[in-house]
């Protein structure tokens, strides 16, 4: 079928306090629930730490060749399902499970400090919102400077943009296992939809850089 989409989703390993990583849950649930007949789901957990984070994205990315990436992280401080707008290139200084952290600081030596998703995650926001899916989806500009925007940044720079990040509450605060996973498959069904709206606009936007003000470090991956 030479219309099938091909989409990654990631999910991170426990760290610090969280014992149990709710991302990996959630998408563990997202592959049980799939994406429709017409989408090949590919499903990966990714460690915590910085250098396993460099040489995997680029191996997912080549090896699978898929019209979207989608990364999945756990926010300590979330209470609602979050749709990260843009990674960050510069100010990684936590220490990861490896107790390591870039002597640079930052992703990509001479990147821009700042990569857009091509996907406008408001529309995706208001989109899945009013479906009345009963899990409430935000959106955020900050993904925190530690292996989730790290991450993030990461695969927007190596697929030009067709990438998401999505930051989850913990497990039962207040959403199940089971409403995570619903809402991450309305929230990439709904990522999809606008990229194949999109599609004749991508490479105009790829490279648009964002101009925020960021927000207190948060701790998030």
């Amino acid at each position: 079928m030479a219309n099938r989409k091909k989409v990654i989703v990631t999910g991170f390993e426990p760290f610090g306090e969280h014992a149990v990583n709710s991302s990996w849950v959630a998408v563990q649930e997202l592959e049980r629930l799939g994406l429709g007949e017409a989408v090949d789901l590919y499903v990966c957990e990714v460690p915590v730490e910085y250098q396993a984070v460099q040489s995997l994205l680029p191996s997912l990315w080549k090896q699978h060749q898929p019209q979207l990436v989608v990364h999945v992280g756990v926010s300590g401080l979330a209470t609602t399902v979050t749709l990260e707008q843009c990674g960050h290139n510069k100010g990684y200084k936590r220490l990861d499970n490896c107790s390591f952290c870039p002597a640079s600081q930052c992703c990509t030596e001479n990147g821009p400090d700042c990569i857009n998703s091509v996907l406008d995650m408001d529309t995706v926001c208001k989109n899945v919102n009013d479906s009345g899916l009963g899990v409430a989806v935000s959106v955020s500009k900050d993904a925190g400077r530690y292996l989730c925007d790290y991450t993030y940044y990461s695969s927007l720079y190596l697929g030009r943009g067709r990438s998401a990040f999505i930051h989850v509450p913990p497990l039962g605060k207040p959403y199940s296992s089971q409403d995570l996973g619903r809402a991450l498959q309305a929230v990439v069904q709904e990522m999809l939809k606008l990229l194949v709206l999109d599609n004749t606009e991508e490479e105009h936007t790829h490279n648009e850089h964002c101009n925020h003000k960021h927000q207190q470090q948060h701790d998030h991956s």
